[in-house]
């Protein structure tokens, strides 16, 4: 007997369709330069965190779980400003991303108590990123033993917790 596994979250990303197709037509302030069609950007300018999954917002960057994730509590720490390389940032801006590096995986260390972190940026599509036109830097929170045979056997990765559940705890600062 085979079990189910429950993951209707990856129909969208297997379907390729579009973060919120509502999204076309509403009307957000987007920052100059904005890439309308990037998700990113669309998180920047609507100020509804909890449709975008948006867990902290700085002066120069924009935090939010990955929809897609390798691990429980992925998250994706980008620039707010669309921009593709790393010489396209300004000082201010690497400064801000770095702390907010550093700050997010404080926080995670805090609420989900993973072993260890994989933190890094894919920078263009042959280094496996999959939205080029703007930066993204990866955390994603390792535990000992979290391989196991279904990536490797079946392809398949478990999350234990909902994207809704994991952005109402990081939102609230305690564990759902």
């Amino acid at each position: 007997m085979f079990e189910r596994l429950w993951a209707p979250w990856r129909l969208g990303y297997i379907q390729g369709e579009k973060l919120d197709p509502t999204c076309e037509q509403e009307v957000f302030p987007y920052l100059p330069d904005a890439d309308r069609d990037c998700f990113l950007c669309q998180s920047v300018a609507d100020a509804n965190d909890r449709r975008h999954f948006v867990v902290d917002r700085t002066e120069h960057s924009l935090t939010l779980l990955n929809r897609y994730p390798y691990n429980n509590g992925h998250l994706l720490v980008s620039p707010k400003r669309h921009r593709g390389r790393l010489d396209e940032l300004k000082a201010c801006e690497l400064l801000d991303l770095a702390q907010t590096v550093s700050r997010m995986v404080v926080r995670l260390e805090q609420l989900l108590k993973p072993a260890g972190f994989n933190v890094g940026l894919n920078l263009g599509s042959a280094a496996g990123a999959g939205l080029p036109g703007h930066l993204h830097w990866h955390i994603v929170p390792r535990w000992n033993g979290d391989t196991n045979f279904m990536p490797a056997l079946a392809a398949v990765k478990v999350i234990p917790q909902s994207l809704e559940s994991l952005w109402e705890a990081m939102n609230a600062g305690t564990v759902t």
